[in-house]
């Protein structure tokens, strides 16, 4: 493996802090850059608040912390970054912004040095594009909070050299993360899984087939789940999931990756969830109150089970058929898509998993009732048709 001990962080936003405090945390030594003097203390302040919280917590001293904050140095000069042997970039999501990092990172860093992409929604193949070296440039996309999530997905672009993700892999082993490589395309795994997800949510919502909080009781009490869908969109950002149904949208042009109308009003309207105080729940200490359940003719149906399936199934089911598909297509392994998913968005069980329990059957079956009853109409996942047709009930 290729050996390195500096890292350069370009970007200290809330990702991008937690990104400099992992590096630093494993025993690099990191120069976290931000575009001015402002910025630069609060990503600063960023890194000091996660790690005094840390140390309230009992899970690192009042040594380690100085320590770790020693490793870190804070700068505005991206020249600073001359001496990288690895470079993260973590500004947000404008490709406009990451021309010009990367551009700056191609000529100032040297020639062996890495260049990482924490891009979440954008092309890496596009962004490894911008640099003389696009062997070097690869994917590595954190999932927030940095410190605290295990997952990283790699991502390879056709260019991207064999070596350059292997030595990616490794560093995120490194620093404590469990790595899933994957070519580049829309969402990688677990975007391309879990938003379209809470995408159906939204819909359901929109549609008046069940309450906020009946959707989001109904996954989190059938399959565990830490949190329901429009919590989760909340907490993601209704803007960022818009973002990535697009982006989903713009590569494949299939109904499946149709943005629900609800969601992208509700980003027009600025109501993007915790960060913006409200978003399908109101926050920073307003009541919300509960909600009626919605009393049409299918809402009905669907709380009775008349189309044989209920309001977790009519979520999960499509979840578990879109892992199928991106299994089938090759894109990812089943233990790669189980692995995302439940270290990039806390699931106890992937949807793999899930099929495990719940069989071909009960998913076919599920699918086949959104369909008479008009709720859905998925073209299923050639995967799941086979092996429906060999009479299996899962993949293991």
């Amino acid at each position: 493996m290729q050996e390195f001990d500096k890292v350069g962080v370009v970007g200290l936003g809330t990702m991008g802090a937690g990104i400099a405090e992992v590096f630093a945390r494993a025993g690099f030594h990191v120069t976290g850059v931000e575009i001015d003097g402002a910025a630069l203390q609060r990503g600063r302040a960023h890194v000091e608040r996660s790690l005094a919280k840390a140390v309230d917590k009992g899970k690192l001293t009042a040594e380690e912390e100085r320590t770790i904050l020693g490793r870190i140095s804070f700068s505005t000069d991206r020249a600073d970054l001359a001496d990288a042997d690895f470079a993260v970039e973590a500004v947000p999501e404008r490709m406009d912004l990451k021309r010009d990092v990367f551009a700056d990172l191609d000529r100032i860093c040297p020639p062996g040095t890495i260049l990482a992409t924490n891009t979440s929604s954008l092309s890496v193949t596009e962004i490894a594009a911008l640099t003389g070296r696009p062997d070097k440039v690869v994917g590595l996309h954190f999932f927030n909070p940095a410190p605290v999530m295990k997952l990283t997905e790699v991502v390879a672009t056709v260019s991207t050299a064999p070596a350059t993700v292997a030595v990616t892999a490794e560093v995120a082993k490194r620093i404590g993360k469990t790595p899933v490589v994957a070519g580049d395309r829309a969402g990688f795994v677990a975007n391309a899984l879990l938003v379209p997800y809470i995408n159906d949510a939204v819909s359901v919502y929109e549609r008046r087939l069940a309450s906020r909080e009946e959707i989001d009781t109904a996954v989190t009490k059938d399959a565990g789940l830490p949190m329901g869908p429009l919590t989760l969109a909340d907490l993601v950002g209704l803007d960022v999931c818009l973002a990535v149904m697009d982006v989903l949208w713009a590569e494949f042009r299939s109904p499946r990756f149709v943005a629900a109308p609800l969601l992208r009003r509700m980003v027009a309207a600025g109501r993007l969830g915790r960060k913006t105080g409200r978003g399908f729940y109101v926050y920073g200490g307003a009541d919300n109150p509960a909600e009626e359940p919605p009393t049409g003719v299918l809402a009905e149906r669907v709380r009775s089970g008349a189309h044989g399936f209920d309001l977790a199934g009519l979520l999960l089911a499509p979840h578990i058929d879109d892992a199928l598909r991106m299994v089938g297509d090759g894109y990812a392994t089943a233990q790669d898509v189980d692995t995302a998913m439940r270290f990039g968005c806390g699931y106890p069980k992937g949807p793999l998993e899930l099929l495990d329990e719940r069989g071909v059957d009960w998913v076919t079956g599920v699918l086949g009732g959104m369909a008479n009853a008009h709720l859905a109409s998925i073209q299923w996942a050639p995967l799941l048709v086979d092996l429906m047709r060999e009479g299996r009930q899962s993949l293991r």
